[in-house]
């Protein structure tokens, strides 16, 4: 029987693919030809087609099933009964009892329909009229993106209208007489509305609004309005209003052939600083340039240091404005770079500070066959200048400008080889020379014009073990042995650069731990390490880094808290621990053989299937050279936990251990399911200054998924058991 279906479908193909073209060849030549399928076939005397049973026709990219489709002949004209689905591609799905269409489903009536949008959003309707394929007129509709269940309830949220009319071209949805409805009960009333369609990405129109209220600023309302001025480019302007406040936000987009640009500000007159007309600007973008290099700029600057913290724009205490040009191969780097930086701390003078900075620099290596190993070539340029023109002719407490500028050259020339003997010993040797030029203006403490040329050389000795157990863990022991020398005294020369050293892991074996070239490590300098680390593919990984290092003279430049005064430095141990239950431990600490600690630090992770919790302690000494008068004890906790599947909460917390006060407390809680999701907030800082004074943040956000917005994932689908 299945197969006599078969062939009666066949032949039903051939017979009307004969049949519907006579009534549509004369009168449009661009259409394709009508397809229908059907279990039983025949034609009435009155000249119509009569198809029934698991019927399907096909017309112009549009497919229909149905339980029988009527075809007259002589007007064209099919009468469908349900139940009906039609699909239009992958987008759109309608649901209907039944149905008057013309022959190519373009035009018609579907009563007691049911449209359905990207899976995401229905719209219930009394009747939809179909008109050239494109719009769809719907009477008496409700949309929504919520789960409907069969059982009468009311959706968490729908919008009831008169008419909707539904542009599949443009992806919008037009209402008359709007009505929005939370479990049925009407909340606000709109005569014209127009919403996105759910794949629609960018159309002009309001976005959803935020309200956000702060001890400082009061309660206000953010409403943002998205203007698309192309394919490639948009504003979104967002006017927000309080009792306190009247501010305008600005954010510009634009995507280019070979990169993108992205502007964001604001404009403020508020009862904070009434006189003044407040704001800020931050922009960047990214450019692909000829011959591989990259252009990348940042723009950051406000009229006030409070301003950024206040209105939760920003958050750091110092802007970074740069542009850098760059090109990176894989024997070659070079970079060019321009940055000014602000500080928004209340005690920086901004004029005394290294401000506008240039720095470049380009590196080449080559693989010479002759002697092996690598040679790298480096030179790196940099100049550094204060917005003061005031002398600094020594010490001096009274003195309040610092004009100190500087202009340095550092070149360096390399050879590094890797030699592997039979006995399992590992030796790195690298031997090189560097120079260096500084021009120091505005600072007679200094002598003008220095330079020097300084040869290097060290020799690194490590003896991996390695042992394979059970399991496929594995494990690993090596020794480490260093013996390094750099020849001559340093210059005199201002430290500008390297006013901050970290002893860490990564830097155990350099010839050099200051971090920029206007301080280098000069004699004979000796490092011993220990690295042990476990991999297991099904249990957890170890890694633990032990080192010290030892110099024949003291080096003064160092700070007591770096851990690298004196002749022997502190203990540095590094460790990290990942186990396959979600935890994760990453720990370093310098301290001296009376286990005094100079700096530690610890973060832990715990992801699990629910959630996460992390947090973190850090510990630095007082350091007056790291302008440091009391010692730093700090807590930061963080974590998530989801409560269900469609409620979670979220919260952070960091404490000032040595002045036994919080600094900074949040909380959140989320709601998320198939058609909304909602967002609170409390937020409070502690911290107190001149320019920034305690304040607590409260924000609130409703998001309704479906109008050109993810709908969420499976998980968060409601059920329809109570």
């Amino acid at each position: 029987m299945r197969r006599t279906v078969n062939v009666l479908r066949h032949l039903i193909l051939i017979m009307t693919c004969l049949v519907l073209p006579l009534q549509t060849t004369a009168q449009e030549t661009d259409q394709t030809p009508a397809i229908l399928i059907a279990d039983e076939v025949f034609i009435t005397s009155d000249r119509t087609l009569v198809a029934q049973g698991n019927v399907e026709a096909f017309q112009n990219g549009t497919r229909i099933k149905a339980a029988s489709i009527q075809y007259n002949q002589d007007t064209g004209a099919l009468s469908i009964k349900g139940p009906i689905t039609l699909t239009e591609g992958t987008e759109t799905i309608i649901l209907a009892d039944a149905a008057e269409l013309d022959a190519d489903l373009q035009n018609g009536l579907l009563v007691g329909a049911r449209l359905i949008l990207a899976q995401q959003l229905q719209v219930a309707a009394l009747q939809i009229d179909r008109v050239n394929g494109r719009y769809n007129q719907i009477s008496k509709a409700s949309v929504t993106s919520c789960r409907v269940c069969e059982d009468g309830r009311a959706p968490l949220w729908q919008i009831r209208a008169k008419r909707v009319i539904h542009d599949q071209l443009e992806q919008q949805l037009y209402f008359d007489e709007a009505q929005f409805r939370i479990l049925n009960v009407p909340v606000f009333y709109l005569p014209r509305l127009r919403l996105p369609g759910p794949r629609l990405e960018r159309a002009t129109g309001f976005l959803v609004p935020s309200i956000r209220s702060t001890s400082q600023l009061g309660t206000g309302l953010k409403i943002p309005y998205f203007i698309k001025l192309g394919d490639h480019r948009d504003l979104t302007v967002t006017p927000y209003f309080s009792s306190v406040t009247r501010t305008l936000e600005l954010r510009y987009r634009q995507a280019f052939r070979s990169g993108r640009i992205e502007f964001e500000g604001a404009i403020t007159r508020d009862d904070q600083r009434p006189d003044k007309t407040r704001g800020y600007l931050f922009g960047q973008g990214d450019f692909d340039l000829k011959r591989d290099y990259k252009l990348h700029f940042d723009i950051e600057t406000t009229t006030d240091r409070a301003y950024l913290n206040e209105y939760g724009y920003f958050l750091q205490d110092r802007l970074e404005s740069q542009v850098t040009v760059s090109r990176a191969r894989r024997d070659q780097f070079v970079r060019g770079s321009f940055y000014n930086f602000e500080s928004l701390r209340a005690g920086d003078i901004n004029d005394n500070l290294a401000t506008v900075v240039l720095d470049g620099e380009y590196e080449r290596r080559f693989f010479p066959a002759a002697v092996g190993g690598e040679l790298r070539f480096t030179i790196e340029a940099h100049t550094h200048r204060r917005n003061s023109d005031r002398d600094t002719d020594g010490p001096d407490p009274d003195l309040e400008v610092d004009g100190r500028d500087v202009a340095r050259i550092h070149g360096r020339a390399d050879w590094l080889r890797r030699m592997t003997w039979g006995s399992g010993i590992v030796a790195d040797v690298q031997t090189g020379v560097s120079f260096n030029l500084f021009d120091i203006t505005q600072d007679a403490t200094f002598a003008q014009n220095q330079s020097d040329i300084v040869p290097r050389a060290a020799v690194a000795l490590r003896y991996p073990m390695l042992r394979r157990r059970a399991g496929g863990i594995t494990e690993v022991l090596e020794p480490i042995a260093q013996i390094g020398w750099t020849r001559g005294e340093r210059l005199l020369v201002p430290n500008d650069e390297s006013t901050r050293v970290e002893f860490d892991e990564g830097n155990l074996l350099s010839l050099s731990r200051f971090p920029r070239p206007d301080r280098r490590e000069r004699g004979t300098v000796a490092a011993v390490g220990l690295n042990w680390s476990r991999l297991n593919p099904n249990g957890w990984d170890a890694n633990i880094s032990l080192g010290q290092v030892f110099r024949r003279d003291a080096d003064e430049a160092f700070s007591s808290s770096s851990g690298l005064d004196g002749t022997t430095s502190n203990f540095l141990l590094a460790a990290q621990v990942k186990t396959n239950n979600g935890v994760s431990l990453t720990g370093r600490s310098l301290f001296d053989k009376e286990f005094r600690f100079a700096k530690a630090e610890l973060r832990g992770n715990w992801g699990f299937s629910r959630g996460s919790l992390g947090g973190s302690y850090v510990w630095l000494d007082e350091d007056l050279a790291e302008d440091r008068a009391d010692a730093v004890s700090e807590i930061l906790l963080d974590g998530r936990y989801e409560i269900n599947r469609h409620w979670a909460v979220k919260a952070d917390w960091r404490f000032n251990v040595a002045d036994d006060r919080a600094a900074t407390a949040g909380i959140g809680l989320s709601y998320n399911n198939e058609c909304v999701a909602v967002d609170m907030t409390v937020a409070r800082s502690y911290s107190s200054s001149t320019s920034v004074e305690p304040t607590t943040n409260f924000g609130f956000n409703v998001g309704l998924r479906g109008f050109a917005a993810s709908s969420g994932n499976q998980r968060y689908i409601r059920s329809c058991q109570r």
